[in-house]
């Protein structure tokens, strides 16, 4: 028997618990996190440097450490802080033409769509870009009778309890109202999963990923935030100043004074930059059209 006061009796009635036991004296990984999920005012952020120890000694990898750092902040989170916000909704208008909506949808590039009657506010029902097609083939069809419900929640909600319900419903976009019953905006469950994983890539990226400009459908480009202002320059025969900064993000951000947000635009150089996504306080896509001429100059532009 170890003598009393050694340490040694307590860890060997650890040992018969068949708890695990670091030998010299410090607690295991495992031992801090159990003890960091118990309540306490400083325990997520004690948590999160654990894990960012435990990635550097190599125990996880570090996609797995933003995983589970998205996972504990995304508890702090509500719905109203990744939500677009209602004035930059993209919504397509019932009593519009089928030439009116195509439109829309190709240059909004969006699976699906809020639809409203009359008023920007009052939204009657989701339509899915696919379910367009139908009406192309069959111009008779009432566009009312391809409309799904929509899904309407709180902005206060949390979004795990919102993921959890899109999971449930099998809901991919939900519209946010405030506490006075108005339309706030609306979110998708690919928002919410990127706030844990991170930005979910689609089938463009893969090209983009060579320059980080793409053309779109209508003549526009899609431009990520980190692409060069040299690549900007090149692709679209301007003169943005290099001297600065090297990114068309950082740019942006300078000429509006903060990173903008998703939907906004700022016009620079002859080219209109509107925000598509933001993700970790930058921008990671514009899409960038050309305006007339006559609205800007090639040395500088207005921020809307």
């Amino acid at each position: 028997m170890p003598p009393p006061g050694s340490g040694g009796a307590d860890r060997h009635d650890r040992h018969e618990r068949g708890e695990r036991v670091d030998h010299t004296g410090k607690r295991s990984l495992f031992e801090r996190l159990v003890e960091l999920v118990s309540p306490g005012p400083d325990s997520k952020a004690e948590l999160i440097r654990t894990l960012a120890d435990a990635e550097n000694r190599e125990l996880i990898e570090p996609e797995s450490r933003l995983m589970l750092e998205g996972v504990l902040r995304m508890a702090d989170l509500t719905a109203a802080d990744v939500m677009v916000p209602a004035p930059r909704m993209d919504l397509l208008d019932i009593s519009a033409d089928y030439d009116d909506l195509l439109e829309s949808v190709i240059r909004a590039a969006h699976s699906r769509f809020p639809v409203y009657d009359g008023e920007r506010d009052n939204i009657i029902g989701i339509l899915m870009a696919k379910d367009l097609l139908k009406l192309q083939r069959a111009p008779e069809l009432n566009l009312r009778t391809l409309l799904r419900p929509a899904v309407f929640v709180p902005e206060s909600k949390r979004l795990n309890e919102l993921l959890r319900d899109f999971r449930s419903n099998r809901n991919h976009l939900a519209i946010l109202i405030d506490e006075f019953g108005n339309t706030a905006g609306l979110i998708t469950i690919e928002d919410v999963l990127e706030e844990i994983v991170g930005e979910i890539e689609d089938e463009f990226d893969e090209q983009e990923q060579e320059n980080g400009i793409y053309t779109l459908a209508d003549g526009s480009h899609r431009v990520a935030g980190d692409v060069d202002i040299s690549a900007v320059n090149e692709a679209f025969d301007t003169h943005l100043s290099e001297a600065d900064f090297e990114t068309i993000g950082g740019l942006i951000a300078h000429e509006l004074g903060r990173v903008p947000r998703r939907g906004e635009a700022v016009d620079l150089g002859g080219l209109r930059f509107s925000v598509m996504i933001t993700r970790g306080g930058a921008v990671r896509w514009f899409r960038v059209m050309r305006l007339a001429a006559s609205s800007t100059s090639a040395d500088g532009g207005d921020v809307d």
